[in-house]
């Protein structure tokens, strides 16, 4: 009877399974980092941080979202940098891609406002040891919320969506990126888990409505549902800004369980990552065998329309 119910099927194209890992364990560092309105404090307080979680042993490094910039719609286009001219026209990517290189660390650099012509997006760059850009992954989901009295944002009075899912390969394994509003869409993460990753990064900056009630809840959940790690960096909270981050940067493991986390305070958070727990977790639960495929299906239309 079970095999009617084709779970190869509930992917389509079909599920890619994780590659061997360059690395079994390492250390992940999370540098739940304070903002300010100086972009050059900011980016040397980056600076050392990325040194410290390195001196402590950390083979990735995760930055929080928007870490170069305060979080607000008038912020984003005077912080904003073009990436792609070169690193004399964006002194934040290129700190991160001098220190990966010189320590040697691969680094997903939180995300900062990326200029593109008339355009401004939300992006995140990840580098690798060598200090090349590896992938750079465009906020898709734009976090325009509107709850009475509490919170009202609206990314896209400002910014521009990203087009694509980001996938990248590192010394540290397969990676899944998404900032912030993107942990919420469970389907992106699907697409990830559906492409062989073996870890999702979410640079995130949740306020103080949405994360008390969410934050935590939604990595567990990304991570349970996808049987993988999640890890989580946000800004640490300054209770006199414009929007007050939530803080509480985390990494959970593939069966939700939260393995680290702070509050908000300014942090470097030292974990370790143990890539053999997943395969663990996949037998003990195993989900992708017992898929309804016909019943559902995810469709991954990039992979679908590149074949």
């Amino acid at each position: 009877m079970a095999s009617t119910f084709t779970p190869e099927n509930a992917r389509s194209p079909p599920a890619i399974p994780p590659p061997a890992p360059p690395v079994t364990k390492f250390k992940i560092a999370l540098c739940q980092l304070a903002v300010t309105a100086d972009k050059a404090k900011n980016i040397q307080t980056a600076r050392k941080a990325i040194q410290e979680a390195a001196d402590k042993g950390a083979k990735l490094v995760l930055l929080p979202e928007i870490w170069n910039s305060p979080y607000s719609n008038d912020s984003f286009p005077v912080y904003a940098e073009d990436i792609d001219a070169g690193f004399d026209a964006s002194p934040s990517t290129g700190m991160l891609s001098e220190i990966s290189s010189r320590l040697k660390v691969t680094i997903v650099g939180g995300s900062i406002p990326e200029r593109v012509g008339d355009r401004l997006y939300n992006t995140c760059c990840v580098f690798g040891t060598d200090g090349k850009l590896l992938a750079k992954h465009r906020k898709i989901h734009l976090f325009d919320i509107d709850i009475p009295g509490k919170i009202t944002f609206i990314e896209s009075k400002t910014l521009t969506a990203g087009e694509t899912p980001t996938i990248v390969d590192t010394e540290v394994g397969r990676i899944g990126i998404g900032i912030c509003y993107d942990i919420r869409f469970q389907e992106l993460a699907m697409i990830y888990a559906s492409r062989g990753a073996h870890l999702l990064c979410y640079p995130g900056a949740f306020n103080m409505t949405t994360g008390p009630l969410h934050w935590e809840l939604l990595q567990r959940a990304r991570a349970a549902d996808n049987q993988l790690y999640v890890a989580t960096c946000s800004p640490a909270r300054d209770a006199g800004a414009g929007y007050v981050a939530w803080g509480h940067s985390t990494l959970v493991g593939p069966f939700g369980e939260v393995l680290a986390t702070t509050e908000h305070e300014p942090e470097i958070i030292i974990a370790e990552i143990d890539y053999s727990l997943i395969a663990l977790r996949r037998t003990n639960l195993p989900l992708t065998k017992q898929r309804r495929g016909d019943l559902y299906q995810l469709v991954d239309i990039q992979r679908l329309n590149s074949q």
